[in-house]
C-alpha cells in the first residue's frame, strides 16, 4: 500500500508555468463556490507554516492554486501548530495551519506583537489511533487510553502492565501481554494538545493529575506523522495517534482502533465525526495574518481559492473530512466579512 509522505513543500513557478497555461479565468471569489485566485499575471510570495495535520490539505491547495497562479511562489512547513504560532504571532508567516484552536497565551502573543489574523475552519478531522494489524486488540476506551498514555502509565513496559490501573478507571482492560511501544506527537503538535483535552485530560484532573503534565513522560516523541505510522506498522505492541489522512493513507499497514464512546465501539470516519458519535472528532483551520493581507494580493486570491469549491476539494483528496455544508458557508462568510476590511 502506497503511504503518502507529508514533508515541507516549496511550490515554485516555474514547475507549474506549462500546466498554467491550459486553465481558464475565474471571477476570483472563493465565497461563491467559483474556482477562485486564477489570475495567471499575480505575482508574490506566502509563507505558512504551522500543523503537520493541515499541511497535506494545504500543500495540495498550494498546488492547485499554482497551476493557474505560476507568478506566486509558496512554501508550506509543518512543524506544529504551537511552533507554527510562535511564527506567525511574531509576524514571520501568513498563515498559521492549526489543528486546534489558538490558545490564550497564543492569543497575548500575537496581541503584544500587533498580529490581527481570521480564523478559518477548513475541514474536521479523527484523531486516529494507530497500531500493528495483528495486535489482537480492537476497540479502546478512553479509560483504556488513560491507562496507556496517561500521567500514571509511566514504566509501563507490557500492554497487561496497565490492566489494573484501566479497570481502576472504567476502561475495558484484557491487555496482552506484549511489550508496549508507544511513539506519538510532542507537546509542539495540536495533535498531541487535542489527544489530551478529548482523550485522557478529564480522568487526569478526577484523579488529581498536574493538568500540564498529563501525558506518560516516557514515550517516544516524533513530530513526523510518518514515524508514528512506521512504528505502528513494525512494532507487534506499537500503538500512537495521528491525524486521519495519515492512517488512511497507510491502508492495511495499520490497525485503525476503534474508540468506545460509552454507548459502544466507534471507528474513525466521516459519518462519526459529524454526528459526533467518535469520541476524538475534531475541527481543523487556517489562521491568515491580516497585516500580511493588506499588503499582499496573492494572499487573498490564495485564501479565495482555498475556500472555493475547487480549492476546499483537497480536504477529501488527501483523505481528511469535508465540513458540512453549513460550516463550510461560515467559513466562507467569515473570510468575505474579513478580507474586505
Amino acid at each position: 500500500m502506497r503511504k503518502v509522505r507529508h514533508t515541507g513543500i516549496v511550490v515554485g513557478a516555474f514547475a507549474l508555468m506549462l500546466v498554467a497555461a491550459a486553465c481558464g479565468g475565474s471571477d476570483g471569489n472563493g465565497g461563491d463556490g467559483g474556482d477562485g485566485g486564477n489570475a495567471p499575471d499575480l505575482v508574490g510570495s506566502l509563507s505558512i507554516s504551522g500543523s503537520s495535520t493541515v499541511e497535506p490539505i494545504t500543500s495540495l491547495v498550494a498546488e492547485n492554486f499554482q497551476s493557474s497562479n505560476p507568478g506566486v511562489d509558496i512554501v508550506v512547513n509543518g512543524p506544529g501548530t504551537s511552533d507554527g504560532f510562535a511564527l506567525f504571532c511574531n509576524g514571520e508567516t501568513d498563515i498559521n495551519d492549526a489543528s486546534r484552536q489558538i490558545k490564550g497565551e497564543e492569543i497575548t502573543l500575537c496581541q503584544e506583537a500587533g498580529i490581527d489574523y481570521i480564523e478559518l475552519a477548513v475541514a474536521r478531522d479523527a484523531l486516529t489511533l494507530v497500531g500493528n494489524p495483528d495486535n489482537p486488540i480492537d476497540c479502546l476506551s478512553l479509560g483504556d487510553l488513560y491507562a496507556l498514555f496517561g500521567p500514571e502509565s509511566q514504566g509501563f513496559e507490557s500492554w497487561s502492565d496497565a490492566n489494573a490501573l484501566a479497570r481502576e478507571v472504567g476502561g475495558n482492560g484484557g491487555f496482552p501481554d506484549s511489550p508496549l511501544t508507544i511513539v506519538a506527537p510532542g507537546e509542539e503538535s495540536g495533535t498531541y494538545g487535542s489527544f489530551i483535552d478529548l482523550a485522557t485530560k478529564s480522568i487526569a484532573e478526577e484523579r488529581g493529575q498536574d493538568p500540564d503534565d498529563v501525558l506518560r513522560p516516557d514515550y517516544q516523541i516524533s513530530a513526523d506523522d510518518n514515524v508514528i505510522i512506521d512504528n505502528a506498522e513494525g512494532t507487534l505492541g506499537g500503538i500512537g495517534f495521528v491525524g486521519f489522512s495519515y492512517a488512511q493513507n497507510a491502508g492495511g499497514a495499520v490497525k485503525e482502533f476503534q474508540v468506545d464512546n460509552g454507548a459502544g465501539c466507534v471507528a474513525p470516519g466521516m459519518d462519526t465525526v459529524n454526528d459526533g458519535t467518535y469520541p476524538l472528532g475534531r475541527t481543523l483551520f487556517i489562521y491568515v495574518s491580516t497585516e500580511k493581507l493588506a499588503g499582499n494580493d496573492a494572499l487573498k486570491a490564495f485564501v479565495d481559492f482555498y475556500l472555493s469549491d475547487e480549492g476546499i476539494a483537497a480536504v477529501t483528496d488527501v483523505q481528511y473530512i469535508a465540513l458540512p455544508a453549513s460550516d463550510l458557508e461560515a467559513s466562507r462568510a467569515v473570510w468575505g466579512s474579513g478580507s474586505a476590511t
